[in-house]
């Protein structure tokens, strides 16, 4: 299976200790559960660091990164978000 790209700079970690994928107007992808939410920018604690993306990375939940990606082979359906 091929992974997906996705911007490095939109891994964010939330304030709950989260790690999700900023996809924009409120909507995050849980990279620990792969469901998408809901939340506000006040809720973000910081954009993923080295050691987050490594950790990540070490616990199976993103295939690899570099410097511009983080890789992921199963996406969920953004879809799915107005289902919830």
């Amino acid at each position: 299976m091929r992974a997906n790209p996705v911007a490095r700079s939109w891994v964010v970690l939330m304030h709950s200790g989260v790690p999700a994928v900023d996809w924009g107007d409120g909507k995050y992808l849980d990279l620990m559960t792969m469901e998408f939410f809901t939340a506000e920018e006040k809720e973000i604690s910081h954009r993923a660091l080295e050691t987050d993306l490594h950790w990540l990375k070490h616990i199976g939940r993103i295939d690899d990164y570099d410097v511009n990606y983080i890789y992921l082979s199963n996406l969920p359906n953004f879809n799915s978000l107005e289902d919830n």
